[in-house]
């Protein structure tokens, strides 16, 4: 690795991890980088998912204050730790172009779900209006779901958990957020633990990418609790469309 390739790396890195803390979807600023620097796909993506763990633990301590109490999040981890183990094994044994071409969709659906989030609620029923029981099985269904895709690509996994658990949870944008923060770091950690015992993970690109996505991570967890609703609301949407229109660009060209 040269030193421009370096540079490339670590300014994705820094973007990647401050994106992912306020919408999701750095990972389609780090993988691209990692493909303009010789990996190959497979071993760029499985890279990727190892090198951005580290700006979701940043964006967990930027977003704890708005995190709820630990008991209500304990019953998600396992969730989100077997989902992510299925979704990885799939990675590594499975042609990925099928999955490829149903990403764009998964990602455009999630954003027109946080984009429309209104009207679906007064179709589907207000989340105080939910019963217990059905908003557990609707909230472990959307971290089962978001945890498989997390494990297999990842990009875009903030804006498809903000856009299901805003939907289901009356709480704010910031925790919905925080949770989304939460979530991602588990996906992360355990995406990291699978491919580094199994994955043909570069560890020089990872060495150069982790450490700027840990400052960007902070950086944007922050900048999320400062944000009004709305704006929060606005940027994820955007992002996600953008994202999901990329995705569709790449798997149809």
């Amino acid at each position: 690795m040269d030193l421009s390739h370096a540079v490339l790396l670590l300014a994705a890195g820094l973007a990647a991890g401050t994106v992912n803390a306020v919408a999701g979807g750095g990972s389609l600023i780090t993988f691209p980088a990692m493909i303009a620097i010789g990996l190959p796909p497979v071993p760029a993506n499985v890279s990727n998912s190892v090198a951005v763990f580290p700006g979701y633990v940043a964006s967990v301590a930027g977003s704890r204050m708005d995190l709820p109490p630990a008991r209500t999040l304990a019953a998600l981890l396992p969730t989100a730790v077997l989902g992510t183990i299925a979704g990885s094994l799939v990675l590594l044994a499975t042609p990925a172009r099928a999955f490829e071409v149903v990403v764009p969709f998964l990602v455009l659906g999630a954003t027109a779900v946080l984009a429309f989030q209104d009207p679906l609620r007064r179709l589907v029923g207000h989340p105080r209006d939910l019963t217990p029981r059905r908003r557990t099985v609707t909230v472990q269904s959307i971290v089962a779901l978001g945890s498989v895709y997390g494990g297999y690509f990842g990009a875009a996994l903030g804006v498809m958990l903000v856009a299901g658990l805003a939907l289901v949870l009356d709480a704010s944008l910031a925790r919905v957020s925080a949770i989304k923060n939460l979530l991602s770091a588990v996906v992360g950690l355990t995406t990291l633990v699978v491919f580094a015992l199994f994955g043909p993970v570069n560890w020089a690109a990872v060495a150069v990418v982790a450490p700027a996505t840990l400052v960007g991570g902070y950086v944007g967890a922050r900048l999320v609790r400062r944000l009004p609703p709305v704006v929060l609301k606005t940027v994820i949407v955007l992002f996600g469309s953008v994202i999901g229109l990329f995705l569709l660009w790449r798997a149809l060209g």
